[in-house]
């Protein structure tokens, strides 16, 4: 008997001590998580055990379905707190960035100059050939490839159409910033550069590194980014971890923390084709008024974010270690926005309800 016993306790002991000595990482885990790249495993967190506002967690659904959202998603460490579809979307469907996209072409400009095909201080002409635009020569040689980035190459903003006769003067490169669909350009900059078509360049050098689904609609006017909420979510968490994934630096640290930051002093709200928080004045597309505050007061000032028309979000908040997605139709379809709107801050009413 007493052998059985002990047998018995020995057993007991073993499976205690695998049991404690599993890797199963919980939602306590502060480590930095990665999804793998292929297939739908993703490691979750557990909004109780992050000391959430439990309560409050319905109101933001509720909220979300009726501002049209199609998908929502919070990562903390890179693990899943929430992920909720609304209104007939699904996690394999895809929806359009639009200008959230911008970001997307932001890092793989920057990847092109980590590969010596390119220098952003260069002028645009260098790549694309000299009377890419409408104007005298001494005024296109001014604008250089950060221009593009920053949205200050001085081209009328009130054409959509990017074509030679449309890309017009207003002012000198550097000197007025304009929110414009003239950005498109650094996709024929990359292009041209690297001998490659612009989205088969993406794919090699970004997409399928961090195990995206989605594709480029290049139209005549815009060119927007497709993809399912997830790989929206993998790119925030490429931008949350400063361009590096799974221990590759995919897009080179110093030219990430220089998109994130402001990008000239007429609109400090603005980087490379980022938006940025807690800075002193924003500019909003479309106008040349200049606004007081931060561009979203009641969201972390360290936020930066991809906006696109109709809301679509990514907001990356380093200093929560979290990524924020949101994918849908126009929050208010009577005054659609092309980027920033009062969407934001409702929004931020919301999720700050349940995560402070």
């Amino acid at each position: 008997m007493k052998n059985i016993s002990l047998l018995l306790f020995v057993l007991l002991s073993l499976v205690s001590c695998t049991k404690n000595n599993t890797s199963t990482p919980t939602s306590s885990d502060t480590s930095m998580y990665f999804p793998p790249n292929v297939g739908s495993d993703w490691e979750t967190a557990s909004a109780s055990q992050l000391g959430w506002n439990i309560g409050a967690i319905d109101n933001l659904k509720t909220f979300l379905s009726q501002k049209n959202t199609k998908s929502f998603m919070i990562l903390v460490n890179g693990r899943i707190v929430m992920e909720e579809y609304f209104n007939g979307h699904n996690a394999s469907a895809q929806w359009e960035w639009n200008s959230a996209g911008k970001t997307l072409i932001s890092v793989t400009t920057g990847i092109a100059q980590q590969e010596n095909l390119l220098n952003i201080n260069n002028k645009v002409s260098d790549y694309v050939g000299i009377g890419w635009t409408n104007m005298l020569a001494e005024k296109e040689d001014l604008i250089k490839v950060k221009n593009l980035l920053s949205m200050t190459s001085g081209i009328d903003d009130t054409k959509q159409l990017i074509i030679q006769p449309n890309l017009t003067y207003v002012a000198d490169a550097g000197t007025r910033w304009a929110y414009s669909n003239v950005f498109q350009k650094l996709t024929n900059v990359v292009a041209n550069t690297s001998s490659t078509p612009f989205e088969a360049y993406f794919n090699n050098k970004l997409k399928n590194k961090i195990g995206m689904e989605g594709f480029w609609n290049f139209g005549a006017i815009y060119t927007i980014y497709h993809s399912n909420t997830r790989s929206m979510a993998r790119f925030g968490l490429l931008a949350l971890n400063k361009g590096n994934w799974k221990n590759e630096q995919i897009i080179n640290e110093a030219y990430f923390a220089t998109s994130t930051n402001s990008s000239q002093n007429i609109n400090p709200s603005y980087g490379y084709l980022w938006w940025l928080n807690g800075k002193i004045k924003y500019m909003i597309p479309g106008s040349q008024i200049v606004f007081s505050g931060t561009l979203v007061p009641n969201a972390p000032t360290d936020m930066f974010a991809a906006m696109g028309a109709n809301d679509q979000r990514i907001y990356i908040i380093p200093s929560k270690k979290m990524v924020i997605v949101r994918m849908g139709e126009a929050s208010n379809p009577a005054n659609p926005s092309f980027a920033v709107s009062g969407f934001d801050s409702d929004l931020w009413e919301k999720i700050n309800a349940v995560i402070n």
